[in-house]
């Protein structure tokens, strides 16, 4: 019986150490949470039952997550635990009688706060600006991701007010609902498979060597715990939450005091009614003794502490009936099957739709039309079918086969050798031109006012737009009267739309190379690679005719493992990639890890898959045709890095954006880049204006302590003219 005990033990803990390095290290998950916590249980269970058993390197010993070897390694000053968690509510009320028994007679607050589903960071604060940076790690080191870290606009580069000397500032780092769900839909587009979900994809991110692709993922944070503290101790939990609320730190701003476990389970069902509504993926409730010296006296087994546990909720499924697969057409030319459901109600709103990637996919999960389904929604926001109810079935169901013909255009879909999509490679199929003309005024591309899906129909269906720079080739007598409803119905676009539409169209003739790079839809160059080609290149010109990117594409080459190579062919080879890794590295193209013994040893900003289909577009007459038709409308996007307007009032100037404006303040920010000013986060002496909407806060306090020139929007405005 003791060798089967022990023979588990060790099955147990070589299976939760490889989902750890899975979930904490690869961010590519390879169970559900639930499944994790079960075998854990089971583990700690097993170890309780036969201590003889014990290991001090066991995983109920350990904090999951690993440090990776490309960051340098920090320590934390004061331990990083984890929690202890339950999916129970008799569970949260032994939790709290636990406490009562090792504190008898005390009265034991309990705050309950959302658990975010984030990254869990920790950061130094010395005199109150951000020294540094770094992941849990193993609890007691991690990565050092400071860079990265100081790219999310959220997180404060010096606290606000009165602040201790030294501090551990601690909270989990997050990709918000929105830009997951943004990220899969590009990943969608290009054929590749979804982000499981928004925890792993901000720990992917958080790993990036390269914070510029960093700063594009939009990652945000909350803060609630801290670490070292010196100086005065806050005297409880929602004390310390208002100090990070003084010091203007990102907070969550759900809060519940509970004065007994029946409080404690109110907020808690309380909380798991509203967590859809948050920015952040959230999977539970964590439960604190509020009081810092109660916590104190509990103290904390070797993982986790004694005063607080995380109640997590199950995941939310609903059930229903799979009517059809549909296939959507992208601007890429992607076929993708979408699931056709009977609606239901999972996750906060009503689900009718649901993408399933790609034809494997489908085939994985033996998914058939007809098919009772398990709805779930990835990050709480994308749905997705998580299982088949294959005990219902009836016989009637029908296999699903990808269509051998574009159902749009009716051409013939093709499967490229070694790819999971099937594309239609049509150019002129007029669903890929409307994604594509979508895509060309998105708001994170030319952010083309009026110029939503329905315009684009109508203007590919009435033969005006044959490729997105038609655009600009119309005239307020094409627009005004163009209808968007039917002929029993119309509806005109109207003269006051159309002239929007021009303005539009003329002001994004200004916007920065980057916006243009991914506005042209050039495959595998999405936001973050437009911006990386843009950093390097002064021009469009010197895209089209690049050498970095061909240096880029040939270092690959160059490093690719060959068996068949002599010695020598390899030495050749190695000489080869060291000079041209050098050359990437001057050229800012490349970045060295710290590990690197050979100057070839280095990441490029740019992966090689990109830029060979960057050159691959401009080589082709459809990029030298687009470069054509620049000359032709006087389009001539410039880097941010060159692009300064001599005459330009606010050339040179740096700007900080605080408060509500009437417009995104991204968006202000990028019409400030395109006139050759910079913009910041953080005030400082450097800062040469502050831009103040309503309810402007520490930014304007420390712009008037500082003399900054203080702009409100019209007088920003005026600055323009």
């Amino acid at each position: 019986m003791e060798n089967d005990s022990r023979n588990r033990i060790l099955q147990l803990r070589a299976l939760i150490e490889r989902h750890n390095r899975l979930y904490y290290e690869d961010a590519a998950p390879g169970i559900s949470d639930r499944e994790y916590d079960a075998l854990y249980r089971e583990l700690a269970y097993l170890e309780s039952a036969h201590p003889e058993l014990g290991s001090e390197n066991s995983p109920t010993q350990t904090v999951g997550g690993g440090v990776q070897q490309a960051f340098k390694q920090a320590r934390h000053l004061v331990r990083m635990q984890s929690l202890d968690n339950t999916y129970s509510e008799e569970e949260v009320a032994d939790f709290v009688r636990r406490m009562q028994r090792l504190l008898p007679g005390a009265e034991i607050p309990l705050t309950v706060e959302p658990k975010v589903d984030g990254v869990a960071i920790s950061l130094l604060y010395e005199g109150g600006k951000l020294t540094r940076a770094v992941t849990r790690g193993d609890g007691t080191t991690g990565d050092d991701v400071t860079e990265n870290v100081r790219t999310i606009r959220t997180i404060p580069h010096e606290l606000a007010g009165n602040t201790p000397a030294r501090i551990e500032i601690r909270g989990e780092v997050y990709l918000p609902k929105k830009e997951f769900a943004r990220v899969n839909a590009e990943r969608d587009e290009a054929g590749l498979p979804a982000y499981a979900n928004p925890r792993n994809t901000a720990a992917g991110t958080l790993k990036q060597l390269d914070s510029r692709i960093v700063a594009a993922r939009n990652l945000g944070a909350v803060f609630y715990a801290f670490g070292l503290l010196a100086g005065e101790n806050p005297a409880t939990q929602t004390e310390f939450m208002q100090w990070l609320e003084r010091w203007k730190m990102p907070t969550g701003t759900w809060l519940r005091l509970a004065a007994s476990v029946e409080e404690a389970i109110t907020a808690i069902r309380e909380l798991g009614e509203v967590r859809h509504e948050f920015v952040y993926e959230t999977d539970g409730a964590v439960l604190k003794a509020d009081s810092l010296d109660q916590q104190r006296e509990l103290g904390s087994t070797n993982k986790a502490p004694r005063w607080a546990m995380a109640y997590k909720y199950e995941p939310e499924q609903a059930e229903t009936k799979l009517r059809d697969i549909t296939v959507q057409v992208g601007r890429t030319g992607v076929l993708t099957p979408v699931a056709e459901l009977e609606p239901v109600f999972v996750s906060g709103s009503t689900v009718s739709r649901a993408t399933l990637h790609n034809e494997e996919e489908i085939a994985r999960k033996d998914i058939r039309i007809g098919d009772t389904v398990v709805i779930e929604k990835a990050g709480e926001v994308i749905p997705a079918v998580v299982k088949v109810r294959a005990d219902l079935r009836d016989g009637s169901e029908r296999e699903f086969k990808m269509p051998e013909h574009c159902p749009a255009c009716g051409e013939k879909a093709v499967r490229a050798e070694g790819f999971v999509a099937v594309r239609c490679v049509n150019l002129h199929c007029p669903a890929q031109l409307t994604r594509l003309v979508e895509h060309f005024a998105m708001r994170g591309a030319l952010d083309i006012e009026n110029l939503g899906d329905k315009v684009a129909l109508k203007l590919i269906e009435r033969g005006l737009v044959r490729s997105p720079l038609d655009l600009f080739d119309l005239q307020l007598s094409d627009l005004a009267p163009l209808n968007l409803g039917t002929d029993d119905e119309p509806h005109t676009f109207g003269e006051k739309n159309a002239q929007k539409l021009l303005h539009a169209l003329e002001r994004s003739k200004t916007l920065p190379l980057w916006r243009w790079l991914h506005a042209l839809a050039i495959p595998e160059v999405g936001a973050v690679t437009a911006r990386e080609i843009a950093a390097l290149h002064p021009d469009l010109a010197a895209v089209a005719d690049s050498q970095i990117l061909r240096d880029i594409v040939r270092l690959d080459a160059l490093t690719a493992p060959n068996k068949n190579l002599t010695k020598e062919e390899r030495e050749s080879l190695k000489h080869q990639a060291d000079a041209l890794g050098e050359k990437l590295l001057r050229a800012g193209a490349a970045t060295k890890s710290k590990a690197a013994k050979h100057p070839r040893d280095v990441n490029t900003t740019i992966g090689p898959v990109a830029a060979k289909a960057a050159i691959t577009w401009f080589d082709s007459d459809e990029g030298r045709e687009t470069l054509n038709r620049f000359e032709k409308y006087g389009i001539r996007p410039a880097s941010e890095e060159t692009a300064s307007p001599t005459g330009s009032p606010i050339s040179g100037k740096t700007f900080v954006i605080t408060g509500t404006l009437s417009e995104p303040r991204e968006q202000i920010a990028e019409q400030i880049r395109s006139l050759g000013g910079k913009v910041t986060g953080s005030v400082s002496k450097s800062t040469d204006y502050l831009l103040a909407g309503g309810e402007a806060g520490s930014k304007l306090e420390k712009a008037t302590e500082l003399g900054v020139k203080i702009l409100d929007e019209g007088e920003f405005r005026e600055m323009l003219v």
